[in-house]
This record gives C-alpha cells, sequence and structure tokens, in this order.
C-alpha cells in the first residue's frame, strides 16, 4: 500500500479515485432478491421525474421496494398484493420461494463480459434485509432460506474468473426488519433509519465482513449512512482503504464524505469536474418487474447516445439487470446488453481508459456532438443522429474525422478548421465514433 489512510476525515479525503474506475467506463448493476418472486410495480415514473414524493412512494416503479409498496397501503402494488397473494401474506415468505433454480453465475458473467462490462455490482442486501451472503450477524440470508446457496461468493468468483472488477451494494440506511413504518419521504429519510447505535454497529460489521471476505474492488452503500455511527463510518473506510488498493466508494453516506457521485435516472446531475456514474435501470425499475417489457425500456439507441454522453462528461454507465426469481435474465434485458456489447468492440476505443476534452457536448440540430480523448488523440461521438442522411459541420479540427467502425463510409470535407461531416442513409441510428488524429488537432 503505497499511503495509508486514518479514521479522519481529512485523511480519508486524500483518497484517489483508482484509476481502474476512471478507464472502465461500464458496469452492470445487479439487483435480484425476495422481490423478484411478485416481481411487481406500477411502471408510473423515472426517478427525479415524480410530480411529489407522496406519489412516488404509493406508485413506486422501483419493483424491489415491494416490501414498502404493500405497507404504505394504497397504490397499484398494494392493491395487486391483496389480489394475488391476501392480506395476511407477510413478505417474508417471499424469501422461502424464492429458489434461483435455473442460476448459472458463470453464464451472467459471460454476459456481462460481452456486454462490454469491466465490472459488476451486486445488491448483498437490500432494503428488505435479506442477505445475499452467509453473515456471522444474521441468519436472514440466502444460505439459511430460499436458494440455499452463497450468491455473493458464486458471483464474485465468476466475475474475477471472467477478468471483471467485483463490486458490493449494501443498503446502509434501510432495513425493514428493524423497521415497521412505511418509507414516505425521501426528504425525511432520517425518520426511516433506526436511531440506535445497535443498528449503527450492525451496518458496520456487515460491511467489513462483506469488504474481509470478498475484498471488493468498489463498494456501493445506498440512501445513507446511520448518523450515530459516523466515527465507525471512518474506521471503515480507512480500513477498506488500507486493505484494497483498487477500493472506491460512491456517495451515498448521509454528507459525511463521497467518493464519486451518482445520477439515478432524472435524479442528479453530471459533473465534469468530479468523477460520477450514471445508474438506472433498463426499464423503470431495478428489480425485475413482470409488468416491464420493451414498451417501457430503454431503447437500443437510447442506451447508446446515454453510454457515450456519459463517459463524454466524466460519468461512468452503470447500467442494471433485474433478473427472474428463477435466475435467467430477461429477453428484453439481454437483448440490450448484446447491443451494446456489439457497438462497443467497434468503437470501444472511444470509450475505454479515455478522459474528458476540453470541449463540451454541444446539441446541433442534426445531432449531438461528444469529445472524449486518450494517449494524444481525440475522438468524436456523434449521438441522437437519424437513419436518413445527413451532414453535421464541426469546427476547429486541423484533421478529417475517422470512422472507427471500418463499416460506416462518411464524405469529410476539412477547410480553415472547419469540418463538415456527410453521412449516407443508414439501417442503425446508432451513435457514430470517430478518431481525430491528435489533441492537437482540436482546436
Amino acid at each position: 500500500m503505497s499511503q495509508l489512510y486514518f479514521a479522519n476525515w481529512e485523511s480519508l479525503r486524500a483518497h484517489p479515485i483508482p484509476q481502474w474506475y476512471d478507464d472502465a467506463k461500464v458496469g452492470i448493476f445487479i439487483h435480484w432478491g425476495p422481490y423478484s418472486v411478485p416481481a411487481y410495480a406500477s411502471p408510473s415514473f423515472q426517478l427525479g421525474e415524480i410530480p411529489t414524493e407522496y406519489d412516488w412512494y404509493t406508485n413506486n416503479p422501483y419493483a424491489e421496494w415491494y416490501a414498502n409498496s404493500v405497507r404504505v397501503g394504497k397504490g397499484p402494488t398494494y392493491e395487486h398484493h391483496i389480489k394475488t397473494y391476501g392480506k395476511d401474506f407477510p413478505y417474508e415468505r417471499f424469501t422461502d420461494m424464492w429458489k434461483a433454480e435455473n442460476w448459472d453465475p458463470q453464464q451472467w458473467a459471460s454476459l456481462f463480459k460481452q456486454a462490454g462490462a469491466k465490472y459488476v455490482v451486486l445488491v448483498t442486501k437490500h432494503h428488505d434485509g435479506f442477505c445475499l451472503f452467509p453473515s456471522k450477524y444474521t441468519d436472514f440470508s440466502t444460505t439459511s432460506r430460499g436458494p440455499m446457496r452463497n450468491i455473493t461468493g458464486e458471483l464474485t468468483q465468476a466475475v474475477r474468473d471472467a477478468q471483471m472488477k467485483m463490486g458490493l451494494y449494501y443498503s446502509g440506511y434501510y432495513n425493514w426488519t428493524f423497521y415497521d413504518e412505511p418509507v414516505f419521504s425521501k426528504a425525511n429519510c432520517r425518520s426511516y433509519c433506526p436511531p440506535t447505535y445497535a443498528y449503527a454497529d450492525f451496518v458496520y460489521s456487515q460491511c467489513k465482513e462483506l469488504i474481509d471476505t470478498y475484498q471488493p474492488s468498489l463498494f456501493w452503500n445506498d440512501i445513507g449512512w446511520p448518523e450515530v455511527g459516523e466515527d465507525a463510518l471512518k474506521h471503515l473506510l480507512a480500513h477498506y482503504y488500507n486493505s484494497n488498493e483498487d477500493a472506491v466508494v460512491n456517495d451515498r453516506f448521509s454528507g459525511f464524505y463521497h467518493g464519486y457521485l451518482v445520477k439515478e435516472y432524472q435524479s442528479g446531475k453530471q459533473n465534469r469536474t468530479e468523477k460520477w456514474e450514471m445508474t438506472r435501470g433498463l426499464g423503470l425499475s431495478f428489480g425485475y418487474n413482470q409488468m416491464e417489457n420493451e414498451s417501457n425500456a430503454i431503447g437500443c439507441t437510447e442506451l447508446l447516445d446515454l453510454l457515450a454522453g456519459t463517459v463524454a462528461n466524466n460519468g461512468n454507465l452503470l447500467i442494471n439487470v433485474g433478473p427472474k426469481a428463477d435466475g435467467t435474465i430477461p429477453d428484453w434485458q439481454e437483448k440490450r446488453l448484446r447491443v451494446m456489447g456489439d457497438w462497443l468492440r467497434r468503437n470501444g476505443a472511444a470509450i475505454y481508459d479515455t478522459r474528458i476534452c476540453t470541449r463540451k457536448s454541444e446539441d446541433l440540430p442534426a445531432c449531438t456532438l461528444n469529445y472524449t480523448r486518450k494517449d494524444g488523440t481525440c475522438y468524436l461521438l456523434l449521438t441522437k443522429t437519424p437513419k436518413e442522411a445527413f451532414s453535421v459541420t464541426v469546427k476547429g479540427l486541423r484533421a478529417n474525422p475517422q470512422p472507427l467502425d471500418p463499416a460506416v463510409h462518411t464524405e469529410t470535407t476539412c477547410e480553415n478548421g472547419v469540418c463538415t461531416i456527410h453521412v449516407g442513409v443508414r439501417d442503425t441510428d446508432e451513435p457514430l465514433a470517430f478518431r481525430i488524429s491528435g489533441q492537437d488537432d482540436v482546436i
């Protein structure tokens, strides 16, 4: 370890974002748990587009919030639960119904690799408190109930065997086995975190258990951190950073600390001065939702545009899959992962290992211009492009942009630092990536 970190904020804030994370650009998030059995939510809004907080929690599109959506006592999920399972059917029974009978961790890892991912983040415990790993601190886990497998351990091994980095998610603020009241307000989320030192100790102990057992390259905490556990958080982060050179964390620690920043759907902002991560589901939910299909999923081209625009503005894309209860990934989700992987195999030079250019993204009538750079070379990414023939003029270039994909045919004219790219009719509207010979060729 080249530098030691200590349990104080000054020392911890000196910890840099590791190069591997900034290079990786693409990760896969996995939400899989007992909530994958009922697999139900109303496909209503994207986070950040909600009319009011009350509307969000009574019409929550996140299937992984199923237990809370039933607890609120009204709304589509509550009505579905009463009709399908009955008023006296407790959420805990879904843990025994979850069998994961068709789950193949090597198959998942292979798919994620083919999708172009460089890291994977597994939800090890969501707000429902059910753990996907054996824990010394609870037997409410997949090794004691339901699948009867150490899902975290098996997937960690498969992901590393496929030469990807492994990250672990843990919901540090919520654990509904400790607290009975339904969540109705994100703005007042402190009201729903158990305020006891016992709960804070439980969270610290489980997080340290995960860090020591699985040595994750990334630790993704959710919602926040128990306020009475601030000192314990300092010790946890110092221990993590001192024991793992890959270590990186996100920003959900109740304002105590942040590593990289997170934007979730429409909630949050991109940031060109600090590293950030865009995360969302392939639909409107993270957990598998039987109500979702092609009609409310992100389009394949929209996904590629999101990836290119995120990377060009200093972000990584952590795209989520929500497997079914049996361990299979829905066809419409797999399709999008394979489309992303195919595009990255042809255009990945403009994505992986790159950094932002001084030139910002620019919306033009024909398309959006985005820029990245790497090892003295600049790249131009055109997003929001049409299938029809179009032309776009790019100012400030001293060299002709060359398509990365040899199957893409364009004509370019450059004069006095102004280049016009002519693109013919295509059978796709996916983004186009170009190499510009050197950084000095971009004014």
